[in-house]
């Protein structure tokens, strides 16, 4: 059992070997009783029908052993031609066929080299003991182009098949890219979606927070005041059960039936997000400056998105009753700052590493083609500054 992992198989003959042993070895008998016109056969026909015998039964390891059928089927060639045999096709076909076999198992340059070794053997004995009527052009080109056709079909052989092997690996390759991609790319889209429903839940859910506090202390003395509060949570808790609705409708197949998402917000929604937070008493003040220049959808809702979480941090962390937004648009980038700043605390420091939050707004930024700053201010408060380049 180890001996046979450790050595590699033997390829053994196959049908189709047999077979084609057979056939040359039945061209034999043939060969072996050609002369040249007006001549008698100087020699015997057995030896002949031996030596093809002995070389058409080397062809049965032809597959496993290449060059030692070479060398057995050339050496049997040459003692016929020494013999006095006229060397045709029927006596060669054996050598032909092996160097064929080893022009497809191995390379160029060892094919060649049996070949043309073989060549100088053949039509050196040719001239030496070769029959004496047979023209010098026969004894020079016959062997050649007899013994360099097969090699070349080999080598034809093997390079065609060495091309197919190639495209079928490159197929391979570019199935198996295909589809890592294609999981990088579902794996991006479940962190972004993740991102995603981290900045709805956490902005709804601090505001729902204050609001309810809100509601219990104004509901004993201020029961009219309690009842808009309460009011404006109803609406805070139906804006988050919209926002979450559109994200995880991400996920659906795309043949579930229903009702068309909403648009995906942008910074078009900035006033109506800053207005939400006027019920958590954080007063926010947008403004811009510049000229405002297009943006991609991605771009625009990654702004939108890291002014959203900054401002929960803003409410969650710092005792700030303001809180200011700032676009400034130049010729190819757009910087926006969001800081709260004067009567409110510093936000509190976030945790090593930065925070979920602090982390999902540098991963959005660093995903649109951006880059974020996260800092307390000089003058007391925190500031969050992100740059995101225009299309």
């Amino acid at each position: 059992m180890i001996d046979h992992l450790i050595r590699p198989p033997r390829t053994r003959p196959r049908p189709v070997d047999g077979l084609v042993a057979a056939a040359l070895f039945t061209c034999s008998f043939p060969g072996s009783l050609v002369a040249l016109p007006g001549q008698e056969l100087g020699v015997s026909w057995w030896p002949g029908v031996l030596l093809g015998g002995v070389s058409c039964l080397a062809l049965l390891w032809r597959r496993g052993r290449p060059r030692g059928t070479v060398l057995v089927t050339l050496c049997c060639a040459t003692v016929a031609s020494a013999l006095g045999y006229l060397l045709t096709v029927l006596l060669l076909g054996p050598l032909m066929v092996a160097l064929y076999s080893l022009a497809v198992g191995t390379d160029r340059r060892t094919a060649n080299t049996f070949a043309l070794a073989g060549i100088a053997v053949l039509v050196g004995t040719g001239l030496l003991s070769g029959p004496s009527g047979e023209p010098l052009v026969l004894k020079l080109l016959g062997p050649a182009a007899w013994l360099l056709l097969p090699t070349s079909l080999g080598t034809v052989t093997r390079l065609r098949a060495a091309y197919l092997d190639a495209v079928q690996a490159r197929a391979e390759h570019a199935e198996r890219t295909r589809e890592e991609e294609a999981r990088r790319r579902v794996t991006e889209e479940r962190m972004r979606i993740a991102r995603d429903l981290h900045d709805v839940v956490a902005h709804h859910l601090v505001l729902a927070n204050l609001q309810a506090g809100a509601v219990a202390r104004e509901l004993p003395g201020r029961p009219a005041e309690a009842a808009r509060i309460a009011g404006d949570l109803s609406g805070t808790t139906a804006s988050a059960l919209r926002e979450l609705k559109s994200t995880v409708g991400l996920l659906r197949h795309s043949g579930d039936a229903e009702k068309p998402l909403e648009p995906t917000p942008g910074l078009a929604r900035l006033p109506e997000l800053a207005a939400s937070f006027e019920n958590a008493g954080l007063a926010v003040r947008v403004t811009t400056e510049g000229e405002p220049g297009p943006l991609s959808a991605g771009a625009d809702l990654t702004a939108y998105r890291i002014v959203q979480e900054a401002l929960t941090n803003v409410t969650k962390h710092a005792a700030a009753r303001e809180a200011e937004v700032r676009l400034v648009y130049s010729d190819d980038t757009l910087a926006v700052t969001v800081a709260n700043e004067g009567t409110g605390a510093p936000v509190a420091p976030a945790p090593p590493g930065g925070g979920y939050g602090v982390l999902g707004m540098r991963e959005r930024a660093r995903s649109a083609g951006g880059r974020l700053y996260v800092g307390p201010l000089p003058r007391g408060g925190f500031e969050v500054v992100t740059e995101l380049p225009l299309t």
